[in-house]
């Protein structure tokens, strides 16, 4: 960051950290530091702060005729190492018993928020993970839009026509919702004509 500030770079970095526990009585514990990744967080963020605060006093001493520096991106992302987003089978097709049948209801794992799902499908198409990401609300239902529209997600239960129209109608590269998403086969099929109406061109999957 500090050289990107130097020369306009865009440098980018990865930082990798197990998350050490920091233990009890010690000052990074006593400061409320949970592991070792909590302080990498903190030390990033207090170190883009302080170069954004040295430009801002170096912009504020030109010289007649000198351009200002410009703050380089001090953002960052943290992610988290873990296993798949999908529970696991042990099973084979004939050996499920009917009391089995609750347990294969939704074949994601109980704990996994949205933005688990999001970023193992980013992993999923090999699309890199530190591109824009933001969120709205379409006809009450959560939807993430990546890179601009390389990949939009609802992960919604019983997502609405009228937002799969609205997000078909964007024309994405990709579209991705869960199976639980819609509560039949027909509304599943339904979907893909949607798509293959409004946006031909997107790739449509169901997780």
């Amino acid at each position: 960051m500090q050289l990107n500030a130097e020369d306009g770079g865009k440098r980018k970095f990865i930082m990798v950290q197990l998350p050490e526990v920091c233990a009890e009585g010690t000052e990074a514990a006593k400061a409320g530091y949970a592991n070792i990744c909590e302080i990498g967080k903190e030390r990033i963020r207090r170190a883009g702060e302080k170069i954004k605060e040295e430009i801002k006093a170096a912009n504020a001493q030109l010289k007649l005729g000198e351009d200002p520096k410009q703050v380089p991106d001090i953002g960052f992302r943290v992610l988290k190492v873990d296993d798949s987003n999908m529970n696991d089978v042990y099973y084979a097709a004939g050996d499920y018993t009917q009391d089995m049948l609750a347990m294969t209801e939704s074949n994601i794992k109980a704990d996994r928020t949205d933005l688990d799902l999001l970023f193992g499908c980013l992993l999923d198409w090999g699309l890199p993970l530190s591109m824009p990401h933001s969120q709205e609300t379409i006809d009450g239902f959560t939807v993430h839009t990546y890179n601009g529209g390389d990949l939009v997600a609802c992960f919604e239960e019983n997502v609405s026509e009228k937002a799969i129209r609205e997000i078909a109608a964007r024309k994405p590269l990709r579209a991705v919702f869960r199976d639980s998403s819609f509560t039949s086969s027909p509304e599943k099929i339904n979907v893909f004509e949607i798509f293959k109406l409004l946006a031909p061109n997107t790739t449509v999957r169901v997780i």
